[in-house]
């Protein structure tokens, strides 16, 4: 069964009152304050606060949120991974996204980050689906669906974790 990781899509201090799920994803570029005031509650609540975008390995250490989502491309992404796991310091977590492609795929599983992420739309999803279960019969690594698009049916895809939109 997928485990849910939240999205936040805007700065609404309204989500601060109910942290129901495990796991947040905040857009780095978000302002300080409300880095600072969501992370720290999601801290007190025990939950799980990741970062995407420009600066999010910046943010993450900036805010003490717990890690990372990442796009690194395939070329050298074992050097770069290395990096910012060095960055983050022991214990931070990365999620790195992978192109729809079996061979990016591997190539990003092959560097061990936490978990992969593959993109999904309502176009295409068939595409996704076919690899996402190629992934899961080949490789121990989690793996993540970012719903790009409302109704994917993204609970048909075995992936560890859908990370939907708020």
């Amino acid at each position: 069964m997928q485990k849910n990781i939240i999205r936040v899509g805007e700065e609404d201090s309204a989500i601060l009152e109910n942290l129901s799920e495990e796991c947040y994803v905040l857009n780095a570029a978000f302002g300080e304050d409300f880095c600072r005031k969501f992370v720290a509650r999601a801290a007190k609540e025990e939950r799980i606060v990741l970062f995407y975008g420009d600066n999010a390995v910046n943010a993450a250490k900036a805010f003490g949120a717990d890690g990372v989502i990442l796009d690194l491309g395939a070329e050298e992404v074992k050097d770069k991974l290395a990096a910012v796991r060095k960055e983050l310091g022991k214990g931070g977590i990365v999620g790195l996204f992978t192109r729809n492609r079996r061979h990016e795929s591997m190539l990003v599983s092959e560097a061990e980050p936490d978990f992969v992420i593959f993109k999904v739309w309502k176009d295409g999803f068939e595409g996704v689906k076919e690899l996402t279960d190629w992934y899961a019969d080949f490789f121990l690594i989690q793996s993540a669906a970012w719903v790009m698009e409302e109704g994917a049916p993204v609970q048909e895809l075995r992936t560890d974790f859908v990370i939907k939109n708020v």
